[in-house]
């Protein structure tokens, strides 16, 4: 239930001559660097003295005043005039890596269909796509009649982000009658969606306009109210509300308050659009109410009280609920219950060491299951009637990333799923239920071609010091010769398992010669729940051992040697990117870190920030605990960091990023500026109109990938711009 800090993969673009799609990311860097003469050497920032103490530890923090003290406001002079220095100098530095930077950029331009679509999906009496136009950064979203009929333009997002630095899409929600399209968006990458209604009947916006929404917008009551989260002075989804169409947004009523300042709450509605269901929870303590959808200020049924360290979900059917739960095993169970009786649950499927159930949803002749066996994905098709009546949709792949994609209606015969592995693109598929055949929709198009049969992929088990297998999925060309240089990417935090997935941009690097590898570490839930409970809490250290071990791991096998592995993560990834560097940096020839949370105990230090209580379940509470406090400070990258060689190094930023604040980073780059003892690039990138997800618009996100590829090759001396085959 928790917001957690979901990796980035952007870093920000520079100012030189760009092709055409990416000058609308130059005109917005324009106001991230302001500078008249190229910086001959990095800032340093000052050192001002400032300490803390807790549990009988005193800290010392010279760094602390790149904390803006008027924050969410940032204003202070010396602040933003650091943050554009070291901006300066990333420019600077890259300036000579542009011809490479554009080379990248039209190459992995080359690999997008641009004027792509969805695949039309019906829901009622309509179907429904977005579509992208050549040349355009945001999407366009369509709909026509299910029985026939002409497209009819809903939803123009190009239109929305005219004059804006950053634009993002949030929910987009159609009432139930097909009249009226809820939406809401953010302009200023601080993730607080102003959310508007559209009568798309006739063409005309309403007045309602609600600010401040984190969540969902969920039509309830014949359409004619919406249910929202929205967030508070910290940023946090503490409530549901009830805005009334036509009403003024003063008048919303709050329908659940949550008074734990660590949970967040959600809403959404059940498989049959009849129950409200409202969440709360942090990363590992649930409890869930229902109200009825069509009377949704009426009496609330609570499932089952709050139990710590009980994480529940449910679904209602014909008035019998489904619970999933990790009640009495770690791998979770699917139970049921009636809703005279919501809390006596009656096992329906039961835990299991070797199936990690991840999943379900229901249908209404038959529900789905979804989970991993051996970190594999498996979709199961499943009979209300008879347990033992279960079907699984099989793929020919050894390795695949594969589950249920948009499958609105309730009466189906066929399921859409969405597939996808490290040599095979993105594909989306129908399977039909009655015969079991899996029809191709779409495949993902790469204009600039491409030939599957040119690469393999490899999954490799890798010893780590303490005796466990970690898994690492490969690809690579078949043609590569072993010991080249390789990069390795994880993330490893909250549960979240990095698929085996396919990337067209990642081709950059494998077509110079690079081995990819994800490295399944633990902290992730790919091997299941007890994957990710090993890499939390006091058992951090586990997801940096795994990683550096990994990649050694990597070189005993002989796909590449030490000096050339590089390696990238965002956000708590780039916090495992600060610690595998204090660790080994020996084996690294290039890291990038995207928005890197590397000032944990200073987050976790101070409630106020927006997601530090509901954190404090991942990383422990250093203000009530001396060993959460000791332990959070023998890894913290930052307080970590120390007078030896580090390896080249890019790290990234957004100014108005909620999750990771801009300072984790800028207080890390200042301390590394001064402690390290060699001369190997260290570069900060601060976005100064985004957020946590860096710019917006496809093709300024590619460009972003460009730079932080031609990063990774300068340092590895691979600069020929005709490297890639």
């Amino acid at each position: 239930m928790s917001f957690t800090r979901i990796a980035s993969s952007a870093i920000a673009a520079c100012l030189m001559a760009m092709p055409t799609a990416a000058a609308h990311a130059a005109k917005q860097e324009d106001k991230d660097i302001v500078t008249s003469e190229a910086p001959a050497a990095p800032p340093i920032a000052e050192k001002r003295e400032h300490t803390y103490t807790h549990h009988g530890i005193t800290i010392s923090d010279p760094y602390y005043w790149l904390k803006d003290q008027s924050y969410p406001t940032i204003d202070d002079e010396d602040v933003l005039d650091y943050v554009k220095a070291e901006n300066a100098w990333f420019e600077a530095r890259m300036v000579p890596q542009q011809a490479l930077t554009n080379a990248l950029f039209e190459e992995m331009k080359a690999r997008i269909k641009e004027d792509d679509s969805t695949v039309p999906q019906k829901d009622g009496d309509w179907v429904y796509w977005s579509e992208f136009e050549e040349g355009a950064q945001y999407r366009k979203h369509y709909r026509k009649p299910a029985a026939g009929g002409d497209a009819v333009l809903i939803l123009n997002e190009n239109e929305l982000a005219e004059g804006h630095e950053y634009f993002r899409l949030g929910a987009l929600s159609i009432s139930d009658s097909g009249r009226f399209m809820a939406y809401s968006t953010d302009t200023s990458g601080a993730e607080r969606y102003t959310a508007r209604i559209k009568d798309l009947q006739t063409g005309e916006m309403l007045s309602d306009e609600i600010p401040e929404t984190r969540t969902g917008l969920i039509w309830l009551a014949g359409d004619t109210m919406i249910a929202y989260g929205k967030a508070n002075e910290n940023w946090r989804v503490d409530n549901v509300r009830l805005h009334t169409i036509g009403k003024p947004v003063e008048d919303d009523v709050i329908i659940y308050k949550e008074e734990d300042i660590t949970f967040s709450v959600g809403s959404g509605l059940s498989a049959q659009d009849d129950w409200l269901i409202i969440g709360a929870g942090d990363n590992e303590t649930s409890e869930v109410r229902l109200v009825r959808a069509d009377n949704p200020t009426g009496e609330q049924i609570l499932i089952k009280p709050r139990q710590k360290g009980v994480e529940y979900s449910v679904d209602v059917r014909d008035g019998e609920i489904f619970i999933w739960t990790n009640d009495d095993h770690i791998n979770f169970r699917l139970a049921k219950a009636s809703l005279e009786n919501p809390g006596e649950w009656e096992t329906v499927i039961a835990g299991s060491d070797e199936f990690y159930l991840t999943g379900f949803e229901l249908f209404k002749d038959f529900y789905v299951t979804e989970g991993r066996l051996k970190g594999l994905d498996q979709v199961q098709i499943r009979s209300y009637a008879d347990s033992s009546d279960i079907k699984s949709i099989d793929f020919p792949e050894a390795s695949y990333n594969t589950g249920l994609s948009n499958n609105p209606e309730y009466d189906v015969s066929k399921l859409r799923l969405a597939y996808e592995s490290m040599v095979t693109p993105d594909s989306v598929y129908d399977y039909h239920l009655a015969s079991g055949e899996l029809e191709l929709l779409k495949q993902q198009e790469i204009p600039s071609g491409y030939d599957a049969s040119l690469y393999t992929t490899e999954r490799v088990e890798i010893t780590a010091r303490d005796g466990t297998q970690v898994p690492v999925s490969i690809v690579m060309r078949k043609d590569r010769e072993m010991g080249g240089p390789l990069h390795l990417y994880a993330y490893g935090a909250y549960g979240y398992a990095v698929p085996p997935g396919f990337s067209t941009t990642r081709l950059s690097l494998v077509d110079r010669g690079f081995a990819y590898a994800i490295a399944h570490i633990r902290g992730g839930d790919d091997l299941g729940r007890r994957w990710y409970l090993q890499g939390k809490m006091f058992e951090r250290r586990n997801t940096f051992n795994d990683f550096v071990d990994a990649g050694r791991g990597l070189i005993e096998l002989g796909y590449t040697s030490e000096g050339k592995v590089t390696a990238s993560g965002g956000s708590a990834g780039g916090e495992l990117m600060g610690a595998v560097i204090n660790q080994d940096p020996k084996q690294y020839g290039a890291v990038v870190s995207h928005v890197p949370f590397v000032d944990v105990l200073n987050t976790m230090l101070d409630e106020s920030l927006p997601l530090t209580p509901g954190e404090w379940q991942e990383w422990g509470n250093p203000i009530e605990s001396k060993e959460a406090f000791a332990y959070i400070l023998s890894y913290s990258p930052y307080d970590q960091a120390k007078a030896q060689d580090y390896p080249p190094l890019l790290v990234t930023a957004g100014l108005n990023d909620p999750r990771v604040t801009y300072w984790e980073p800028a207080k890390w780059v200042a301390k590394l500026r001064d402690v390290k003892t060699d001369d190997n690039e260290l570069l900060l990138k601060t976005n100064m109109g985004a957020g946590h997800g860096g710019k917006s618009g496809r093709w300024n996100s590619v460009y972003e990938v460009a730079e932080e590829f031609a990063f990774i090759l300068w340092q590895m001396g691979m600069t020929d711009i005709e490297g890639a085959d």
